[in-house]
């Protein structure tokens, strides 16, 4: 069997679902399709492939196909299934939710800090997810989390971070969003507050994203592109407060800690993020009281200052284009007024 794309895995919907492209080389024998790829995915189940298969996660092609369809020299398979699926056991709670939107296919959900989106190591329970299980499973009781994985998460942002969120309420939405995502279709824009003041009023970091090579949890550029996965981020200025930036960034593509690791990797690393090392004075004197004063913004927003402002898509069954913006939270309107007013008084002196 010939793999395509080298068994590479296309991070779609920020690492939620991943991407798999398959060729079944020239001495293929006919062989059910679900069979055939349940044996290319460990710990797939048969029942789990053939519902992928039925909710449009599969493709031969480029066409959509049934479970008996069988496989023939020369096919290509597309499929988009569950990363990780042992973590997609979900217990519903009773977590109130700030829904946007909503409609029998789809919700657009606000997120706040010091949320996590989905469970995993050390948060199994008062997730967002949690709280999607358990209003999805109010309005159906019998949803089957087999047919809608991870009750239709289809992309996250990290636990700090605020904004705005869509998740899927059918399968048929789930597929069509997972495809959105993939073809980077999907409009994000974020607002972050970064140290330094940018040389540039706007432009584009094309740097690959992988693992750390020293510390596991965070990640790192590697702009020759030969490591990690390729990441594109368009920034532009917003207001500038001599010795942070208020900026707009915009996604092409969705890879894990895109925007942090990407202003860190041009010398503008995010205020206060703490994992990359944006909670210490990074441009500025260290004189008590500037130093001070840092430190109050530090308390008046304890997170990394990033939102998710701007969601725009083509919903998946209407093929309406929607669009949503998500206001500034208290925290980080508090912070940029506190920045503007000492850019102020320093122009003062």
């Amino acid at each position: 069997m010939e793999q395509a794309e080298d068994w590479s895995q296309e991070e779609i919907a920020e690492d939620i679902y991943e991407r798999r492209t398959f060729v079944a080389d020239k001495g293929q024998e006919p062989m059910r399709i679900d069979k055939w790829i349940q044996m290319r995915f460990e710990n797939a189940t048969r029942s789990k492939v053939q519902k992928s298969i039925e909710n449009g996660f599969v493709t031969v092609n480029g066409k959509l196909i049934k479970s008996n369809y069988k496989i023939k020299a020369g096919d290509e398979v597309v499929t988009m299934l569950v990363h990780n699926p042992d973590a997609s056991e979900v217990k519903p709670e009773y977590i109130p939710l700030d829904i946007r939107f909503e409609d029998e296919h789809l919700m657009v959900v606000h997120k706040p800090s010091n949320m996590v989106v989905h469970p995993g190591v050390g948060n199994y329970t008062g997730t967002l997810l949690n709280g999607i299980a358990f209003h999805l499973l109010q309005q159906k009781p019998d949803l089957d989390e087999e047919a809608l994985p991870r009750f239709g998460l289809v992309h996250r942002i990290d636990k700090n971070t605020t904004g705005l969120l869509v998740v899927a309420k059918t399968p048929a939405a789930a597929a069509g969003l997972v495809k959105q995502f993939a073809a980077h279709t999907v409009q994000r824009k974020y607002v972050a507050l970064v140290w330094g003041n940018l040389e540039d009023d706007e432009g584009t970091i094309n740097a690959h994203i992988a693992r750390h090579r020293q510390f596991r949890k965070m990640f790192d550029a590697y702009p020759d592109g030969e490591i990690g996965k390729h990441a594109i981020t368009h920034y532009r200025v917003l207001e500038r407060f001599h010795y942070v930036t208020l900026v707009e960034c915009v996604l092409e593509t969705g890879r894990t800690h895109q925007i942090r690791v990407h202003m860190k990797h041009i010398g503008h690393t995010l205020f206060h993020d703490a994992e990359y090392g944006g909670d210490k004075i990074l441009k500025g004197t260290i004189y008590s009281k500037y130093k001070q004063f840092v430190e109050n913004c530090f308390t008046l927003c304890p997170r990394c200052a990033l939102h998710a402002a701007t969601l725009g898509f083509v919903h998946p069954i209407t093929q309406q284009e929607i669009s949503f913006e998500s206001e500034l939270p208290t925290d980080m309107n508090s912070l940029i007024e506190k920045w503007r007013n000492y850019t102020r008084h320093i122009q003062v002196e």
